[in-house]
């Protein structure tokens, strides 16, 4: 493997160009899921999407260091998009963790079964809350903002590390109490956006726009590949109802795949903000009927996920969109917000994961293919 340099290379933003609106979808099982996923890659374009001279960076989503079904990157969704880079000559590659006010990147790695995959193929993992790894640099876009500019008034800051790499992101199929839907496009948010990235989520569709118009400016090639193997319904994107589909899809167009992901949870795409903003602007395609789905035939298939709500969405409701918006900044830009960070810990942490969530993980584990799949990964990791 060659040598990583530290920091990214800056270059000339590229022109927009909307990509392909091609979306590879596969139905698979845990005996054949790392062949299915190479190659589903090799369906969706990835030679065509991504440098084969620069640096690419894996980047997983931890929803919640707990491993939760549907809430994180799955191993074998790791493992396979590994596999499936190395398969098409991509050989300089990278891991880039973020952290979030209520997840921790280091327990999360672990307990969801990434570090023995890490070790297995000599993945290099990066974290862009450390300074010995990358820093933050001030970026002006040259696409217009949505809000941006104006959540961030003193500059819009991004990892330097990130100029002119691949990115191939690896979200999951699942609801999120304020998105309506998560996907590759919300995958971006923790890489891009330092700690204070909550101060978007009011205007959470037109941040995730904003961000894949930097990501078409400053990364070489985008490319996704989302599990669909256990889907989460519900209140996501932690606190969740996991539900068994055997699905994955991969696309190098991050709207497509994303507005691929939510037909099939049931909700219609264009209705969803991000999804319409994104399309309307030319940063890929929403509309379902013009995306073409190759591999498996998923028309007329609804998976009716509704997203509802947890105890700590309603808080959240009234802060972000409710009566109490216009307080925002006394709450979450002064100390004040270490009571919101607190009372998020103490919901999912110490309330919901030991009394609730554990043991639908337990059951997901016991009865399900992929559960016993997830146990196959957690003895590797104890050899």
């Amino acid at each position: 493997m060659a040598t990583l340099e530290r920091t990214g290379t800056r270059v000339q933003p590229k022109g927009i160009r909307r990509p392909r609106p091609l979306v590879a979808v596969v139905r698979t099982r845990p005996e054949t899921v790392l062949e299915d996923t190479a190659r589903l890659m090799e369906m969706a374009g990835a030679a065509q999407a991504l440098d084969l001279e620069a640096v690419t960076i894996l980047k997983d989503n931890i929803s919640w260091h707990f491993p939760f079904p549907g809430a994180n990157t799955t191993p074998w969704q790791l493992e396979g998009t590994i596999l499936g880079l190395k398969r098409l000559g991509y050989e300089d590659l990278v891991c880039v963790q973020n952290k979030t006010v209520v997840t921790n990147a280091f327990k999360g790695e672990d307990l969801n079964r990434y570090v023995p995959i890490f070790r297995k193929y000599g993945i290099p993992v990066l974290y862009n809350f450390k300074a010995e790894d990358m820093t933050w640099e001030k970026y002006e876009p040259r696409g217009a903002m949505l809000v941006l500019d104006k959540v961030y008034p003193d500059g819009i800051y991004v990892p330097d590390f990130f100029f002119g790499k691949n990115i191939v992101h690896l979200p999951t199929v699942k609801c999120h109490i304020y998105a309506t839907t998560t996907g590759a496009m919300k995958n971006a948010f923790g890489g891009l956006l330092n700690v204070n990235r909550h101060w978007t989520h009011s205007v959470i569709h037109e941040t995730l726009v904003d961000l894949l118009q930097i990501q078409h400016e400053i990364h070489n090639g985008l490319f996704a590949v989302m599990d669909g193997t256990t889907a989460g319904n519900g209140p996501g994107p932690r606190t969740m109802i996991p539900v068994v589909k055997d699905i994955m899809l991969a696309s190098a167009d991050q709207v497509a795949i994303d507005a691929v992901a939510a037909k099939l949870m049931g909700f219609d795409p264009m209705s969803i903000p991000y999804i319409r903003l994104a399309h309307e602007r030319g940063l890929g395609t929403g509309r379902f009927e013009e995306i073409e789905v190759v591999g498996t035939d998923i028309r007329g298939e609804s998976w009716n996920f509704r997203v509802g709500d947890n105890g700590a969405s309603r808080v959240g409701d009234l802060l972000w969109f409710g009566p109490l918006k216009r307080f925002q900044n006394f709450f979450f830009r002064t100390p004040l917000v270490n009571l919101f960070i607190f009372g998020s810990e103490v919901y999912h942490d110490y309330y919901r994961w030991p009394t609730r969530d554990r043991r639908v993980f337990e059951k997901w584990r016991r009865d399900t293919a992929w559960g016993r799949l997830f146990d196959r990964y957690a003895e590797q990791g104890e050899q």
